[in-house]
């Protein structure tokens, strides 16, 4: 149910038509503007005596905000008022995120997501979104119908196993959920009231989560196979009938499970995987201003990926875009990717190997010749000087994989390597930027996953950028929705990742650092959803273009800015 409509008043100027009164009001955090209700709302909408007489500024409440979120002694804690926050006044949340986006980004997301997602059962305060089940899929537009809005354009849902780099973490995972739509509204200004977090409880192999009297999932063993295909398959034709045009986004799958969902489906309903697509279009960026640094040629490089699932898939996935539009063939292509797993390299003849492995398996050809002790198990020292690779990208989730050995090689490779721990959170980063630099003598190119600070090397501040999928998936979203896009194609990422490359520091070439800071999230994204919505355009998918339209114009005529609206009163007070 909507509680509120926009309309003109009698002077013509736009405002909300509410229909909640009274205490219902103050406790819609949509709605809610706390003690900044001018008089005459006060009046009209039954809060005469629920607030303090003072009205206050938007300043004056993120004044407020700041200094009580400031006095929280940890990021946890911190995470936990900003939530509280967004659970009661959206917009100031919104307002407040968007003043100190580059402070309060790691909180509300990675890194300190992932350990509020380990607790989600024991910091659990208000419901957000919908819980669907194997035991109510088949009710969901019930269910949704007792939502807070019936205008729903952007869902991310999870089912929860593959949780950033620390896995099953049941019903907890909603955290992540509601995470990255929380960035949607601050990147790409989709409303509040736009998003849906959905987390899909098929239960939990995690045997602490079983055991924890507290856990609020339910307590079985994970659905597999033909019952949790049957699942999906029922859910997604749910959403197909309840909102035929939202965009979905499928988050924090297990990897094989990202990408059946992603190919199963993604002809079927406008949705992505961001741990696939958008991984792969942010890598490609940094790698795009990279060589603008190096003065060298993508094409001329040697990619080893560090991590065969999900995230270093998709990367692989993009270089490969990237190289044939800089005219390899596809044999070419894969002389220059090369993806390694805890087994060593990826190749085709290697017994069971998972599917979503052999896009990107090598010819075993590839290692014919390598010196190395056990040709049953290369590691990833062997395999960087055997194969000579120049891009180094861990998304493998292991701390200390990219050693002072792994570093020292790399550089006898090129002058300049690329040497990205990209694995989230910042514990599971595969080495830490200053080691890094110290390593290589100040030559590597690094970028991370996670945020770092900066690093002092040799008297110079080497920023180091964070390649954060922030900087991708709201704009490609809000691209999508603008545009009308029936479909969300790779070539979309794939001119997402240039122009985010295009919006790289100034001083990058002196810095080293190939991303924007976050306090530019807002222009990125608007710049991302330009590019997503003319490749729509050009590929014939933009049911919403007409021919004359501007799509700036029309990407900003739907962005949602965290300011109170005039309300009056649309209540029925009985």
């Amino acid at each position: 149910m909507r509680h509120f409509e926009k309309i003109t008043d009698e002077n013509g100027a736009e405002c909300f038509s509410v229909k909640l009164y009274g205490a219902d009001l103050l406790h819609n955090p949509t709605l809610n503007k706390g003690t900044a209700y001018p008089e005459n709302e006060r009046s009209q909408l039954g809060l005469v005596g629920l607030l303090p007489p003072h009205v206050s500024t938007m300043e004056e409440q993120i004044r407020r905000v700041y200094e009580n979120y400031s006095s929280r002694l940890d990021n946890m804690e911190k995470y936990v008022y900003l939530r509280s926050l967004q659970d009661r006044n959206e917009t100031l949340f919104y307002a407040v995120l968007k003043r100190y986006a580059e402070e309060m980004t790691p909180i509300i997301y990675t890194p300190t997501v992932g350990e509020a997602v380990r607790r989600g059962s024991h910091i659990y305060r208000l419901s957000r979104g919908l819980y669907v089940s194997p035991e109510n899929v088949e009710i969901m537009d019930t269910m949704a119908a007792n939502l807070d809005s019936d205008d729903i354009r952007v869902i991310v849902v999870t089912d929860n196993q593959g949780i950033l780099g620390i896995g099953d973490q049941g019903v907890g995972g909603m955290g992540i959920p509601i995470g990255k739509l929380s960035l949607y509204t601050l990147g790409a200004g989709i409303a509040p009231w736009w998003c849906l977090p959905i987390c899909l409880d098929v239960g939990t192999d995690n045997e602490a989560l079983l055991d924890d009297p507290l856990y609020l999932g339910a307590k079985h063993r994970r659905l597999e196979g033909m019952e949790y295909d049957k699942f999906i398959d029922k859910f997604v034709k749910k959403i197909q009938d309840m909102y035929p045009k939202v965009l979905l986004q499928w988050e924090d799958f297990s990897k094989q499970n990202a990408y059946t969902n992603l190919d199963r489906y993604r002809d079927k309903l406008l949705s992505f995987n961001d741990d696939i697509q958008g991984t792969g279009a942010v890598v490609l960026a940094g790698i795009i201003v990279a060589m603008r640094i190096t003065e060298e040629r993508i094409a001329d490089q040697k990619f080893l990926i560090y991590g065969a699932g999900a995230g270093g898939v998709g990367i692989a996935r993009q270089i490969k875009n990237a190289l044939m539009e800089e005219g390899l063939d596809e044999k070419e292509v894969f002389s220059r990717i090369l993806t390694v797993d805890r087994h060593g390299a990826v190749t085709r003849d290697r017994p069971d190997i998972e599917c979503y492995k052999v896009e990107f398996a090598a010819d075993p050809e590839v290692c014919a010749g390598w010196v190395v002790k056990d040709k049953s198990r290369t590691t990833l020292l062997e395999t960087v000087e055997n194969w000579g690779a120049t891009v180094l990208l861990g998304t493998s989730g292991q701390p200390g994989a990219f050693n002072r050995e792994v570093v020292e090689a790399m550089t006898r490779n090129s002058h300049s390597p690329l040497i990205f721990p990209l694995s989230n959170p910042t514990s599971k980063a595969e080495a830490k930027p200053a080691d890094i630099l110290e390593w290589s003598d100040g030559r590597a190119i690094v970028a991370t996953g996670s945020p770092f600070d900066d690093v002092m090397f040799n008297g110079k501040t080497r920023r180091i950028g964070q390649g954060n999928n922030v900087f991708i998936f709201p704009g490609v979203g809000l691209g999508a929705l603008a545009s009308g896009a029936g479909k969300v194609t790779d070539e979309m990422f794939t001119a997402a990742a240039r122009r985010l490359a295009d919006m790289a520091p100034q001083d990058c070439a002196a810095t080293m650092s190939l991303y924007p800071s976050m306090a530019k999230l807002g222009k990125v994204s608007e710049q991302v959803a330009l590019a997503v919505y003319n490749t729509a355009v050009r590929q014939g998918l933009a049911t919403a273009h007409k021919e004359g339209d501007d799509p700036l114009t029309r990407i900003k005529s739907i962005m949602w800015k965290p300011e109170y609206m005039p309300y009056v009163s649309g209540a029925k007070k009985g």
